[in-house]
């Protein structure tokens, strides 16, 4: 674009030249051809058909003198054309044909030097700002593209951060969950033994009712820390390092895996899941002989989805005959509220859904 604004500038330059020439048709036809002639060349970009403008442009000066008025204009399309050859050739034959056309061609011939060399200029420093530009749009587009490139990197290492933390913090839990097994829930056993063993041998009938008392509060303890241990372990379940395990321990044929889930799915879902992926994979290498399984697990805004399918040929499914195992997945499913459905359509297919609570 700013190549075409300096050839409307070198045409307004060319206008000057009626201060000291009476407009006549001559000059009208001169005018228009440059505007043609510009206009056409920006909108052709084929150098052939740009030359044969140029080259009849140049020509149209024999017929009507008022086109070397213009000649700075055609200067300065061959140049930007690259086309450095033909443009000093029509500087020569400005300055050749110019005191043929017309009195006090002098001033004339000034003017039009000056015409070539401002054209000259204005094309050099337009080529160099579009170059910068060229340069700054460049730098700005690689800019762009490191800040891009740097954000899903950093996206990334704190997607990868939080998992660890979130797996740190499910491992911590086990070993606190083993801790107290190991430890607290020893001590306490030991001791209800022993208070049973003190109640065995008690003749004095005023420690009965204290020894009674102790037991109880023992008990009572017991089942307190049993229920936080199974709590602090069914939450440390990491629902993708267990199926992507299930995945490794089954040789029977390939498995492709697709995991997109949250890390905040409820336990009750989590063994569901866990508990009819192994079944699934216990059937399929008692009764199928696939050579693909496909396992999807998924997470929508309201449900979760569990999708296990293979692609082998032997697939058959009786909804009255159904196996213990298909039974005890129905069962767990609908006491979520869930859907299950199994298609035999080229393969098994089992499809779950499970809504969210709340």
């Amino acid at each position: 674009m700013g190549h075409f604004w300096d050839c409307g500038l070198l045409v307004f330059y060319s206008f000057l030249s009626l201060f000291f020439l009476p407009p006549g048709a001559g000059f009208l036809i001169a005018f228009l051809s440059c505007v043609s002639v510009i206009c056409c060349g920006y909108a052709v970009r084929k150098k052939a058909l740009q030359l044969i403008l140029y080259i009849l442009f140049g020509f149209l000066g024999l017929a009507v003198p008022e086109t070397f008025i213009f000649y700075p204009c055609l200067f300065y399309l061959l140049f930007h054309e690259k086309m450095r050859g033909l443009a000093a050739v029509a500087v020569m034959f400005f300055l050749w044909k110019i005191p043929e056309s017309r009195e006090n061609m002098g001033f004339f011939a000034m003017t039009g030097v000056f015409g070539f060399l401002l054209a000259f200029f204005m094309e050099r420093n337009t080529a160099k700002s579009q170059i910068l530009e060229e340069k700054l749009r460049r730098t700005q587009d690689d800019s762009k593209e490191r800040s891009l490139l740097l954000s899903q990197k950093n996206k990334a290492l704190q997607e990868k951060q939080d998992y660890e933390i979130y797996n740190a913090t499910l491992k911590e839990r086990n070993r606190i969950a083993r801790e107290i097994h190991d430890n607290v829930g020893h001590v306490l056993s030991r001791s209800i033994l022993m208070v049973g063993a003190a109640k065995t041998i008690n003749k004095d009938p005023g420690m009965t009712a204290i020894l009674k008392n102790l037991e109880d509060s023992l008990n009572h303890a017991m089942n307190s820390i049993r229920n936080s241990v199974h709590d602090l372990h069914d939450e440390a379940v990491n629902l993708e390092e267990v199926e992507k395990s299930l995945v490794h321990e089954f040789t029977f044929c390939s498995v492709q895996m697709v995991y997109d889930m949250t890390r905040e799915v409820p336990r009750e879902v989590k063994y569901c899941f866990i508990s009819i992926t192994k079944e699934a994979f216990a059937n399929i290498m008692k009764h199928s002989n696939a050579t693909k399984v496909q396992l999807i697990l998924r997470e929508h805004p309201g449900l979760y989805q569990l999708c296990i399918e293979d692609n082998g040929t032997d697939a058959f499914y009786d909804p009255e005959k159904s196996g213990i195992g298909i039974v005890n997945m129905k069962e767990r499913v609908n006491a979520l509220g869930g859907t299950i459905q199994i298609f035999t359509d080229k393969g098994f297919r089992i499809f779950i859904t499970i809504p969210k609570c709340g």
